[in-house]
């Protein structure tokens, strides 16, 4: 086989999965798991074979899919040492998180469904990352938005689902209607939507950089990686199954939009990356706080992911993708973890969520927890794990950019180990606290294997020198550009010092002020009103469901009644329309309906009013 072919192949597994369990095997849930995580090994398998099929090279396809005159949209692929890191990681950690599902869906009815919308989803994510063009991208991506919906909604009968999914569907098309105004734009400024040959043309006059372009396609990115304020669709997805939040809210899909920054990063001035670096602190540090108002332990893990967004972003606004896309790929490994060790724990609790009912985890599950806490330190940024030296890297770029990105994204860090740490001290150690926490039971080896291999790359998945060259290329010129930025060595010593009393302070902070097993919300027993404005999450669900309910809406009542009656009603038929409307009002003098009649005699009085008045 060809590298193309590979690919294609790595591509069109998945989507033959997808078709195959939709045609036959909806109500045959175990050939259907069966078949979802074939599909996930066979990435895996062509993942690896492209690689090394590329030795090294960039592989270049494309053939043309549809034209219209003058205009041809090409699908293509695309694939050199950035796509091949990414696809690797969503390749494995795809499959990891489809043999944990087995388990946790084993009990499911729907599990059919359930990895039909894996296989689809892997196809998509599979599908943006080869493609070429801004064109095959935005297609992929909506695809990637659907299967979200289907997975996110998977329980359907239950209305928080039904709401997460239309949420997070509704909330992404906001951002990608900004992403579509921008293909456009960028189509008719550069003449083509092929990234290659618009970083080609950048190359060769940099003044065809624009900003509008790129903070219009920042807006897909702004979607789909939750920042603010399109970010309020992730925590309120925690309505998934568990899976579902591992894969798609810590691992692949919100990680998608940071990826799309670094495959269109010559596209931005320094302008809009300073936006986006203040854009990526800012969420770092607001998630951080809003965790501590949070009970639900999938919830506290999302608003995790929102922070950790918030620090990739930082680090590509700061000028450094490499190190944002060495982030990601770390906290794809220890993210997916702690969803999956809580995945876990919530399956041994039979599917208790609030870490105020459980407690001594760590004697009922003693390998979930020891994963779980490994994930938690590699989070924190723990010397020698993964997270350490990503983490590490986005500090001392901040520092280097200057002192207040620095103060804030240390602050965060401090943030995150402390909301982290009250979660363990409070879910594994202490008594039980209700029934579901005592009889709580160890996992099978379908769960418990994932949690060990990630557990594992929680620990080394930063060293680089474990990576093939090919998959380290991008980074490492990141971070070689970091190095010789003036005054790095000085920094490097400042972060070490600051970094590591961030996590310590932060552990032992949460520990001194929660302590271990605690039945209650201390800091809502101590500062209510701080608790209740961190639990409210600066009211932005509140502020939105206003302005669709009372301003939204009513616009769009109006222009229907304008539409129907104005447009159709008169323009459209006329004089006919003309009779029409007045005998549809004049019916409603003799309706019978109390409202009705309310409001012609407030017509009738008004109309009296005028003519007393002298108006008419």
């Amino acid at each position: 086989m060809t590298a193309t072919q590979i690919l294609l192949a790595a591509l069109l597994t998945p989507l033959l999965s997808a078709a195959l369990i939709a045609c036959f095997l909806r109500r045959r849930g175990v050939l259907a798991s069966l078949l979802s995580v074939a599909a996930a090994a066979g990435i895996c398998a062509f993942a690896f074979m492209a690689i090394r099929s590329a030795d090294g090279e960039t592989i270049r396809a494309a053939a043309e899919w549809l034209t219209f005159g003058n205009f041809t949209v090409s699908m293509g692929f695309l694939f050199d040492s950035v796509a091949a890191t990414m696809l690797t990681m969503v390749a494995f950690v795809g499959f990891l998180i489809h043999v944990f599902s087995v388990g946790y869906m084993a009990e499911d009815k729907a599990r059919g469904r359930f990895f039909g919308g894996l296989s689809i989803f892997m196809f998509s994510m599979v599908g943006i990352i080869l493609a070429d063009n801004l064109i095959m991208i935005f297609v992929f991506w909506e695809l990637v938005g659907f299967s979200s919906y289907m997975l996110i909604g998977h329980y359907l009968d239950t209305n928080e689902a039904a709401a997460a999914s239309k949420k997070a569907f509704i909330v992404n098309r906001i951002g990608d209607l900004g992403f579509l105004v921008g293909i456009v734009y960028a189509y008719w400024h550069f003449g083509t939507t092929n990234l290659e040959a618009m970083s080609s043309a950048v190359a060769i006059n940099p003044g065809l950089i624009n900003a509008a372009i790129a903070a219009l396609l920042m807006c897909g990115f702004i979607g789909k990686s939750a920042q603010f304020p399109l970010h309020v669709w992730l925590p309120d997805a925690m309505a998934g199954p568990t899976p579902v939040s591992a894969l798609i809210h810590a691992a692949t899909m919100v990680a998608a939009g940071v990826y799309f920054l670094i495959r269109i990063a010559f596209l931005f001035p320094e302008s809009v990356l300073g936006g986006i670096a203040i854009l990526g602190t800012s969420v770092a540090v607001y998630a951080g706080f809003c965790a501590y108002g949070q009970n639900d332990i999938k919830k506290i893990l999302a608003y995790s992911t929102l922070s950790q967004l918030g620090y990739m972003s930082a680090a590509f606004g700061l000028g450094f993708p490499g190190i944002a896309l060495f982030h990601l790929i770390t906290h794809a490994f220890f993210k997916a973890l702690l969803f999956l060790g809580a995945g876990s724990i919530i399956h041994g609790c039979h599917h208790e969520q609030d870490i105020f009912k459980m407690g001594g985890i760590f004697k009922k599950m003693p390998i979930t927890s020891i994963t779980f806490v490994i994930g938690v330190l590699a989070l924190c940024g723990v010397y020698g794990l993964s997270g350490f030296y990503s983490k590490d890297a986005i500090l001392i770029a901040a520092g280097l950019d200057g002192k207040w990105l620095f103060m804030l994204l240390t602050g965060g860090a401090f943030l995150t180990a402390g909301y982290m740490g009250r979660l363990v001290w409070i879910v594994f150690f202490g008594a039980p606290k209700s029934e579901a926490a005592s009889h709580a039971h160890e996992s099978g080896v379908a769960m418990l294997l994932p949690l060990i291999v990630l557990a594992v790359l929680s620990v080394i998945g930063g060293w680089l020198n474990v990576w093939p060259e090919y998959l380290a290329q991008f980074i490492q010129q990141s971070k070689e550009a970091l190095h010789h930025v003036e005054g790095y060595d000085a920094m490097h010593h400042t972060v070490l010092i600051w970094g590591s009393a961030a996590w310590i302070v932060g552990l032992a902070g949460s520990l001194f002020f929660y302590g271990l097993g605690a039945k209650t919300d201390r800091l809502e027993q101590v500062a209510k009103p701080v608790y209740t404005f961190l639990n409210a999450r600066l009211w932005f669900d509140e502020i939105y469901g206003f302005y669709v309910a009372k301003v939204q809406q009513r616009l769009a009542v109006l222009l229907s009644f304008l539409d129907v009656f104005l447009i159709k009603g008169i323009f459209v038929r006329g004089s006919a329309g003309l009779v029409g409307l007045l005998g549809m009002c004049s019916r409603s003098l003799h309706v019978g309906n109390l409202h009705g009649y309310v409001y012609w005699f407030l017509a009738g009085f008004l109309l009296l009013w005028a003519l007393a008045a002298g108006v008419l």
